[in-house]
């Protein structure tokens, strides 16, 4: 068995990504006890999307926040943008019907080809 050193990395993803090298890696934690900061940070990261009754709502969601631990960035950024893209196709998705968002449904259809 090898031993493996992971860390916590902090990963934003924009609406339009359209792979892992559009995510974008924020901040690391450095150990264990560097933990608390990374993780304040991706809770004041997400804050906005909080509905009235403090839950988060992905269709708020300005970019998706996801927090990853593993053993380096390249696997980070692959990560966070294999679990970002139910949510992001969600929000894109809430968007077109909604807000007629034009620049949404073109990405449902260019990036995930959803009409």
């Amino acid at each position: 068995m090898n031993y493996t050193f992971n860390q916590f990395y902090l990963c934003k993803t924009p609406l339009s990504a359209e792979g892992p090298s559009d995510v974008e890696i924020i901040t690391k934690a450095e150990n264990s006890e560097d933990f608390p900061r990374v993780f304040k940070k991706f809770e004041e990261l997400r804050s906005h999307a909080f509905n009235s009754d403090n839950i988060y709502s992905v269709v708020r969601a300005d970019d998706i926040y996801e927090l990853v631990r593993t053993s380096n960035e390249k696997k980070a950024k692959e990560e966070a943008y294999e679990k970002a893209q139910a949510e992001i196709v969600t929000n894109l998705q809430h968007r077109v019907m909604q807000g007629k968002d034009a620049n949404a449904k073109a990405i449902l259809k260019e990036v995930y080809d959803i009409d």
